[in-house]
């Protein structure tokens, strides 16, 4: 039963990944609505499932949050270290990556999907000169994969439970992997990855769940190591969300509509933990 309600997730996952990419003239709003929907999934699902699952102190803090704010420190370094290494590899080349006109750098060479990316190898050098390092995005994109295989691990766990804890867990993970494809694939062409490397990484997030809620008939994941995760993983997101993604949406379109969206996002994951509970 944990296995056919994952293809359930499955499918949404693909949907929230096509809708994202399918926004072509909305790029600011796409961003605002991710990173909302990040924050939301952050604050009110990942955490609270941290603190319950690997609610130990260590020194007198929780270490869910210790490793929540783990997660941040390490996103923020390795993003830092990522982009010191790529400029001084820049440096060593000089400017040939790119930065002349032949390479165009007009929206006529973005792709249809609106998350503007340059072709072939020129345009991760150009992003990565932007600030913007691929490697980044994927990891990124490779936690959410993380996440999802998790989802399908507490999918399979609540059916074995019984009762209507199979029910909740599996209206929660259904509805939010919406958001968890969405935000897969933004996070992978934010940074600079071509389209073909995000649907990649969107079809590991659909095909996660699955996997996971299958490997169930065989094992159960103890609950503090996953709680544990849970924290790290929360707080990689939380970094991305407030340090580049929202940023981003705001830098050339800080309209109303704009914030709305990230609200709009942290309310959708509200009310889907609130039906859920």
């Amino acid at each position: 039963m944990a296995v056919i309600v994952a293809l359930g997730a499955f499918l949404m996952t693909l949907a929230g990944g096509w809708t994202a990419q399918r926004v072509t003239d909305r790029r600011h709003l796409v961003l605002g609505l991710a990173g909302g929907l990040m924050l939301g999934v952050v604050g009110l699902d990942l955490l609270p499932e941290a603190m319950h699952a690997a609610g130990d102190e260590v020194f007198g803090v929780p270490l869910a949050l210790l490793l929540f704010v783990g997660g941040f420190l390490v996103a923020h370094c390795a993003e830092r270290l990522l982009a010191v290494r790529q400029a001084s590899h820049g440096a060593r080349n000089g400017d040939g990556h790119g930065h002349g006109d032949a390479h165009g750098h007009g929206d006529a060479h973005g792709d249809k999907d609106g998350l503007h990316v340059h072709g072939g190898q020129d345009g991760a050098a150009d992003a990565e000169h932007g600030g913007r390092v691929p490697q980044v995005g994927l990891a990124a994109a490779a936690a959410m994969v993380g996440h999802s295989l998790a989802d399908g691990v507490a999918l399979g766990a609540a059916f074995q439970v019984g009762g209507g804890m199979g029910v909740a867990v599996a209206l929660a993970v259904i509805t939010h992997d919406f958001a968890d494809g969405f935000n897969t694939y933004t996070l992978t062409r934010l940074y600079g990855n071509a389209r073909r490397k995000a649907l990649l990484m969107l079809f590991a997030d659909a095909v996660a769940p699955v996997v996971g809620a299958a490997s169930t008939v065989l094992f159960t994941l103890p609950e503090e190591p996953l709680g544990a995760y849970l924290g790290f993983f929360g707080g990689v997101l939380l970094y991305l969300a407030a340090a580049e993604i929202l940023p981003e949406a705001h830098h050339k379109h800080p309209a109303l509509s704009t914030l709305m969206c990230t609200v709009g996002g942290v309310a959708g994951i509200w009310l889907v933990v609130g039906l859920a509970d």
